[in-house]
């Protein structure tokens, strides 16, 4: 185990940027903010092959979730972000994620290739098919939607409302290793709260797990 997780825990450390910016956790963009646009990312739901553009979300509530197949962080909350779709399904909310590990070819130095290998378009295919997630799974290879959201660890998981702000960014809810042992599902209770037409009580929270390793600029 201390074999496996040292490398982890390394590119981490190695990919995590100096929190200093708009938001207290976060450099890029704070609760309040447009949420930055994206269009065209190649994407799969089921069997199904799609491109993801915020534009084509009509729903009042959007649920961004920044995953990795490789992070163990996110493996320990794919059940929830799954529960929380079919929660949702029949209200005016869509959930979808995306997943920003560079290509292998463009890991920077000390990120392993290896978690790259396993969070390509065909794996991310592979990991929709065996949970049977239901919601639209996208992949951007330039890690642009990442570095524009300020997202340095996967998960991650923006709320935006029905004029696309971001009323909430950060942890799924207080606790990644035990779902039953938190007892705050921050993002629940944002889209709950937006749906009733209430202000968002927790705007933010420190998002916990896998650094990002991003790719040089103009690579």
């Amino acid at each position: 185990m201390r074999k496996t997780l040292f490398p982890l825990f390394a590119a981490a450390l190695l990919a995590m940027p100096a929190l200093a910016g708009p938001g207290k956790y976060n450099k890029a963009v704070a609760p309040g903010d447009k949420a930055p646009d994206f269009a065209g990312l190649p994407a799969v739901m089921g069997d199904k092959d799609l491109t993801l553009s915020l534009a084509d979300l009509k729903e009042d509530v959007v649920v961004i979730a920044f995953m990795a197949n490789h992070c163990p962080y996110v493996t320990k909350v794919e059940d929830r972000v799954i529960d929380l779709a079919n929660h949702f399904k029949d209200q005016s909310v869509r959930v979808v994620a995306v997943c920003v590990t560079p290509p292998a070819e463009y890991a920077p130095e000390g990120y392993s290739k290896e978690y790259c290998e396993q969070d390509t378009l065909s794996r991310i295919r592979d990991r929709a098919k065996q949970k049977n997630y239901t919601f639209a799974y996208g992949r951007d290879d330039s890690q642009k939607i990442g570095r524009d959201y300020g997202v340095v660890a996967t998960p991650t998981f923006f709320v935006l409302d029905k004029e696309r702000k971001i009323c909430y960014m950060g942890s799924l809810d207080d606790n990644i290793d035990d779902e039953a042992k938190a007892t705050k599902p921050y993002v629940r209770d944002a889209v709950q709260r937006l749906l009733a037409g209430k202000p968002v009580e927790i705007e933010e929270t420190r998002a916990t797990g896998c650094g990002i390793g991003y790719r040089k600029s103009g690579e």
